[in-house]
């Protein structure tokens, strides 16, 4: 009677779980001296009333219903069995269960992968509860350590089709940025048949949407870790036209939506797919629509698909903006067309602005992308002068955000931007340096990258305000940091502060001290090559000053290892640091007859005959034009 009542009746449902029915159906479902049927009964009626609101799943949660379900498995007979799955999969397919749930107990994997042969319905119950309780690379190695590929791929030649599409979905969630498992996949055949050549059959136009999408989830992730060539005509012929399709709006809001994001992922990382996405079915205009209307007309028939999809049409923008930040990552020609599509500056610029915090991120990540065109830069950028959002979205925004933003701030600060000038007139180089104390590593790169942007052939005040911005101690904590990247570009602005001789010395006549203390601390150091060589190209920019060249020549430490560079092994280094002597003895300038003397006393002539008759061409010309200054 009760399973009558609850039934397509929620009021019904909340009445029961209010009056206490929970407890009770659980107690009868774990007696030992209830019979199987009416053990079966109660497992029907929990099911239902699982299927009601999220608040009735948290009842249900909240009276340890899992624990007594998951014991219920271990009964002989099948339909109590295939209850007890039934209630599990509908509570396990709700967001407010949490998946750990599945996995506190190490027996019940490997109980439910036995319990896989015993019927369709077990077959299905079991994949759905897998593919929605595998969230990331733990779960993953759990499901695959206790046999889910051998296991699982006997069921897509399974003659249900619910049984085939769940288990295509766990085969979806299971190889998602997984290398182990998407190799496993390609190798797996199913009689006599392997398992990429199923998942293409099941994408074909004929099979239903949901099969067509899934299998090119599946299809993407294994080309993506490696287990299938981008080239291989099963991606290029196969998957990549299947995920276009999907873009149609024909297509409902979420398959639009799936196939966006699953197409950017695939064509992410490589040019030649990217091209070929961008000229399949008018891909670029295709996308524009997703700005517009989220029905499809044939769809508005219905009025609560309407009101669904006006609730989710960010999904759309965001779905868009991740697949042009795709497209647009490597090919000018595809940028420039992402560009000119119907008001697309307008909408990047709306989208930095918008409340979900999904659809902020996709259009920073689609300007990124576009901002790596040196002539949109130029153009596009400045007449829709994207810097000020952009500078709105750095203020206070989560890191994520922060890094694609900063990243953008970088190619918008490079010389040949107009967006220079304002964006320093805004308060830049304040929130650059901020950031360069970020204890997220891309962020410290980013915002050391973008200072030494702005520094390159800027003029002395902007120089002197970055310097005063980041402090002599922070410059330091930067050079000892642990990572190289954020070590080359802090030796990068160094080097771009330390450009045009009145700059050089006025730079080193206030902070001399410290950045002399720095270049020694640096060559002392177990660096490698490029480190060494940068650090000694900023001593050749030192030398290179009028007056700052005295800091070089009364060091004699510094001198030595100008000395010992010369000598190196590494052509390279023995390069920079012969820049750093032509820069010493230079004949037309003050006092190069004492620095001449002074250096030839070292032994630095000495080494410089031998470079002469160096092999390397470079290092030969380089000592015979500085033997010269000795001679004239």
């Amino acid at each position: 009677d009760m399973k009558n009542a609850v039934i397509g009746n929620n009021k019904q449902k909340a009445n029961l779980i209010v009056l206490g029915a929970v407890p009770r159906l659980l107690y009868l479902l774990q007696q030992e001296t209830s019979s199987t049927e009416l053990r079966t009964e109660c497992a029907v009626v929990l099911g239902s009333l699982a299927m009601g609101t999220e608040n009735n799943v948290k009842s249900l949660l909240d009276c340890h219903i899992i624990p007594a379900l998951l014991q219920g498995l271990l009964l002989p007979d099948l339909k109590f069995i295939e209850a007890c799955l039934r209630c599990l999969r509908t509570i396990f397919i709700s967001p407010v269960t949490p998946e750990d749930l599945l996995y506190t107990d190490a027996t019940v994997i490997s109980h439910l992968m036995a319990l896989l042969s015993r019927s369709r319905y077990t077959q299905e119950y079991i994949c759905q509860i897998f593919s929605h309780c595998c969230k990331g690379p733990d779960h993953q190695t759990i499901l695959f350590n206790h046999g889910a590929v051998q296991n699982i791929a006997h069921l897509l030649v399974s003659t249900s089709y619910k049984v085939r599409m769940q288990a295509l979905k766990c085969f979806s969630v299971l190889a998602f940025e997984n290398p182990q498992v998407s190799m496993t996949l390609v190798n797996v055949s199913v009689d006599g048949e392997l398992l990429p050549q199923i998942f293409v059959k099941m994408l074909q136009r004929d099979k239903p949407i949901e099969m067509q999408l899934t299998s090119a989830k599946c299809l993407t992730s294994m080309c993506r870790a490696g287990a299938i060539r981008t080239d291989d005509s099963c991606i290029v012929l196969k998957t990549l036209p299947c995920l276009v399709r999907m873009c149609s709006k024909e297509r409902l809001l979420e398959e639009r939506v799936e196939g966006a994001e699953t197409l950017a992922y695939l064509i992410e990382t490589d040019v030649e797919l990217q091209r070929i996405a961008s000229i399949t079915d008018h891909l670029i205009v295709m996308l524009a629509d997703y700005f517009k209307y989220p029905s499809s007309v044939s769809a508005i028939t219905d009025i609560k698909r309407l009101d669904h999809d006006l609730k989710h049409a960010h999904e759309l923008r965001q779905a868009a903006f991740k697949l042009y930040a795709s497209l647009g990552a490597n090919d000018e020609d595809i940028r420039k067309k992402i560009i000119e599509t119907e008001n697309m500056m307008d909408r990047i610029v709306n989208g930095l602005s918008e409340s979900s915090i999904k659809v902020r991120l996709a259009a920073v990540r689609c300007l990124h992308s576009l901002s790596r065109s040196v002539q949109q830069l130029r153009t596009s950028f400045q007449d829709h002068a994207v810097w000020k959002p952009l500078m709105k979205v750095l203020q206070n925004a989560p890191n994520e955000i922060l890094v694609v933003a900063s990243s953008t701030l970088c190619n918008l600060l490079l010389e040949f931007s107009p967006s220079k000038e304002p964006i320093l007139e805004s308060g830049a180089i304040e929130l650059l340096c901020s950031l360069t104390q970020s204890e997220n590593l891309a962020l410290r790169v980013n915002g050391i990258w973008a200072l030494m942007n702005m520094a390159f052939q800027a003029e002395q005040k902007i120089k002197s305000d970055i310097l005063r911005g980041l402090s002599t101690e922070q410059l330091f904590q930067l050079l000892s940091d642990s990572d190289v990247n954020v070590l080359m570009k802090t030796l990068g602005l160094l080097r771009n502060l330390l450009s045009t001789r009145p700059h050089i010395d006025h730079i080193m006549s206030t902070h001399g001290k410290q950045i002399m203390q720095a270049v020694t601390l640096i060559l002392e150091g177990e660096h490698n090559i490029e480190v060494k060589e940068q650090t000694l190209c900023i001593l050749a920019n030192i030398a290179d000053g009028t007056t700052a060249k005295e800091l070089i020549m009364t060091n004699d430490d510094i001198l030595q290892k100008i000395k010992y560079y010369m000598s190196h092994s590494n052509a390279k280094l023995q390069l920079a640091a012969m820049f750093c002597i032509s820069n010493l003895i230079w004949n037309e300038e003050e006092g190069s007859q004492e620095r001449q003397d002074k250096l030839r006393d070292m032994g630095i002539v000495d080494i410089l005959h031998k470079l002469s008759q160096s092999s390397d061409p470079n290092l030969c010309d380089k000592a015979k034009t500085a033997l010269q200054q000795y001679l004239a």
